[in-house]
């Protein structure tokens, strides 16, 4: 491509479009700047044109950000952010910042496993991580716009839901169910011997919900479920105060197994829980994140 017809930004626009962004409103941002209203009206309209793209839906005067703005406010973000510390470095005010690394993680992700990976990404390099928990979905779609740059999940969408996203198993473990010791006595005659027991579930936003409840179905049990949660660290805080059983990977309880807090009851036949480290394609990487991408695992 020659240089006459290579699409330029205007990094004046991007700027423009950024401050009105954070600030919410195209008022608020004209303070700011310092600009007339119909100047940065003007602007912003220029720079969409520019780009092809919608970056805000306008609604009575209101500007709502768009999935597309989102992912434009995220590179002007770091854009901006590599230009100070650019001017920094040549003028011997500091040196490169280091790397940072976003990593984000459902509730039910064994809190063990992210401080395996936090490990790893240390022994790779002098970085700096942020930890994200959530929903599935919420988290995706940080990922798809790229302000996360790993998902560890057990939950993996199909469909258009999967477009430019890659994904790797990390690990693939039976489901048993667990209870306090209290409850050893439920061992014999498992699986009919849970049926009617207290149940501590995790929600419908779970793949291991949906399977167990399957599961159940075929064993013809009983489900009296008395709590549900999505968050792994409350589910076995429950089981191991007695208040009720617990399904769950066997790598997510090890260490209340070990320490006698639990016991396992017996295993589901059919069921596994999955783990997957999931990334968003992109066009600069981030080292570290493309490091645990393909050397990780637990």
């Amino acid at each position: 491509m020659n240089l006459s017809s290579r699409h330029w930004l205007n990094y004046h626009h991007l700027f423009y479009f950024m401050v009105i962004a954070e600030e919410g409103t195209v008022s608020k941002a004209s303070e700011k700047l310092r600009l007339g209203q119909p100047t940065l009206s003007a602007q912003l309209k220029q720079f969409e044109e520019s780009l092809g793209v919608k970056l805000f839906d306008r609604y009575h005067k209101k500007l709502v950000i768009t999935e597309q703005g989102k992912v434009a406010l995220d590179y002007a973000r770091s854009i901006f952010k590599l230009g100070s510390e650019m001017y920094e470095v040549l003028q011997d005010r500091l040196a490169p910042k280091r790397v940072s690394l976003s990593i984000g993680a459902l509730d039910s992700v064994a809190k063990q496993i992210v401080l395996q990976m936090v490990k790893a990404a240390f022994r790779q390099s002098d970085c700096v991580v942020t930890l994200s928990e959530g929903k599935a979905e919420e988290l995706l779609e940080l990922l798809a716009a790229h302000r996360i740059d790993l998902l560890l999940t057990n939950f993996l969408p199909s469909g258009t839901g999967l477009k430019g996203i890659s994904h790797r198993l990390l690990t693939q473990k039976y489901v048993g169910v667990f209870g306090a010791p209290k409850f050893r006595g439920l061992r014999k005659g498992f699986p009919r011997s849970i049926s009617g027991k207290p149940m501590i579930l995790p929600t419908y936003d779970s793949k291991l919900r949906f399977d167990f409840d399957q599961w159940a179905r075929r064993q013809g049990l009983e489900l009296n479920v008395v709590a549900e949660s999505q968050d792994i660290a409350v589910k076995k805080l429950m089981a191991v105060n007695e208040l009720g059983l617990i399904p769950s990977a066997a790598h997510t309880v090890t260490r209340q197994v070990l320490s006698g807090e639990l016991v396992e009851l017996g295993r589901l036949s059919g069921v596994n829980e999955e783990l997957f480290l999931v990334t968003a394609n992109r066009r600069i990487e981030n080292p570290v994140a493309t490091y645990l991408m393909e050397q990780f695992s637990v």
